[in-house]
């Protein structure tokens, strides 16, 4: 599968197609420990193929993260901010960093506008 398929799919779509690849990977690995998969490259399509699904999903997550509004920022910060201990602690502090820019940047967009409206 190619990125310029997956780019023309809506996210339900994308969804679909990334259980179909993980259920496939799976019946590829189950004929792999049973001495039955007649191409081992297959497994590694697979993989490249789940890559790209999640590579894709997780640009448009991205491309929608500036256009979220500011409650909805300082909630995600908040929620962030208790799972900063145990499993996944790495991934949640790379999206609070990612999170805490954001709202700094509009923050700092939003400094200069305040000023010039004093001024006139």
């Amino acid at each position: 599968m190619k990125a310029s398929e997956l780019h023309g799919m809506s996210d339900d779509q994308l969804g679909l197609t990334l259980k179909d690849t993980e259920k496939h990977l799976f019946q590829l690995r189950f004929q792999q420990s049973t001495d039955r998969l007649e191409t081992p490259s297959e497994i590694r399509k697979a993989k490249k193929d789940l890559a790209r699904i999640k590579t894709e999903q997780r640009r448009r997550e991205l491309e929608k993260l500036p256009k979220v509004t500011d409650d909805v920022l300082t909630k995600s910060i908040a929620e962030l901010e208790t799972k900063l201990e145990g499993p996944g602690k790495l991934r949640a502090k790379r999206s609070l960093a990612r999170l805490t820019a954001i709202r700094d940047t509009r923050t700092a967009a939003a400094k200069p506008a305040a000023t010039a409206a004093k001024g006139k």
